[in-house]
């Protein structure tokens, strides 16, 4: 099996890396003009993973379309653009794996509904989610997994041939839950982050219990399982998301309190704003969801918002 990678961010990068380990021949594809990819054709490395002769560098989609396995990561609100360049190019009978989690906010589409609806007609959509970091896949410090679709055939290709001594793999069961939990525990770290930056840790127990059942009620009413949010791609990414010094969203979450720039990806911002769409749609309460939304959408004082949400009286914990 060959394959490509489109997008070569630090995730996107480590996938070529990781495909390329387990024997497998591609190409890592970036825009013209990507510092990130003049950086990999220079020099050969982000400076996390290093690649021999074996992986590609190339910014043209064409070729990278040519592949068996095509895997996406870029950023959530930017999937709609790249796959309607995809559809352009009319790619047939490849496999495309999504690893990358959000919603987009206009819709409020899950992304393997994005894709679907541009190549789904004669192409294969999957979907790679779950706990990790790469600086820690890095060090050799392997993890679990998932790989979800709505075809039991692709899933079971895609573990077969993906998973090896860093990576452990599990069959998805829910698609709907898991792109809905993955995209959720984002805005959960957010606001871990936030708990950080007041000195308030001690209530991410709290945080944990109560995240994971709004999100549970939400993703039921989209007509997936409860129990997904209690797997790997929800609770079971909690430890990577809302402690881990790695985490964008909980890192963001915690500069944002203290007031200090922070200039990378969390695609926590942008969900943040998709749940609330999905939480009115729907009349789902999502009351921690719509507490990081308020502070960071429509100016709410953080500590006071915090002080509301976790110290008022409860009647019920379920």
């Amino acid at each position: 099996m060959d394959f490509s990678v489109i997008g070569c961010g630090r995730w996107g990068t480590f996938i070529a890396w990781y495909l390329h380990s387990l024997g497998y021949q591609g190409a890592l594809y970036g825009r013209a003009g990507s510092l990130h990819l003049q950086r990999l054709v220079q020099t050969r490395t982000n400076g996390m993973v290093t690649f021999d002769e074996g992986v590609e560098f190339t910014s043209d989609l064409s070729g990278a379309l040519a592949a068996e396995l095509i895997c996406i990561s870029v950023a959530s609100q930017a999937l709609r653009s790249v796959m309607a360049q995809v559809r352009a190019l009319g790619p047939v009978g490849k496999t495309f794996v999504l690893c990358m989690k959000g919603i987009e906010v206009e819709s409020g589409l899950r992304l393997s509904q994005i894709a679907k609806e541009a190549v789904g007609a004669h192409n294969d959509v999957a979907v790679w989610l779950g706990p990790g970091h790469v600086q820690e896949f890095a060090r050799g410090i392997p993890n679990c997994m998932v790989i979800d679709a709505e075809k039991e055939e692709v899933k079971s290709r895609l573990v077969a041939a993906l998973s090896g001594g860093l990576i452990r793999f599990y069959y998805g069961t829910d698609l709907i839950g898991s792109e809905i939990g993955a995209a959720a525990k984002n805005v959960i770290g957010i606001a871990a982050g936030m708990l950080d930056g007041f000195g308030l840790s001690s209530l991410k127990g709290a945080l944990m219990a109560r995240g994971t059942r709004e999100i549970a009620r939400l993703i039921r009413s989209l007509g997936g399982s409860e129990l997904s949010a209690y797997g790997l791609c929800h609770l079971g990414d909690y430890e990577a998301t809302v402690f881990s010094p790695y985490s964008h969203n909980r890192r963001f979450g915690e500069a944002f309190v203290k007031g200090e720039a922070y200039d990378e990806l969390a695609e926590g911002y942008y969900t943040a704003a998709a749940l609330m769409r999905l939480s009115q749609r729907k009349e789902v309460e999502l009351p921690i969801c719509r507490a990081v939304y308020q502070v960071l959408y429509e100016q709410a004082e953080p500590r006071e918002t915090l002080d509301g949400l976790f110290l008022r009286s409860i009647k019920r914990e379920f």
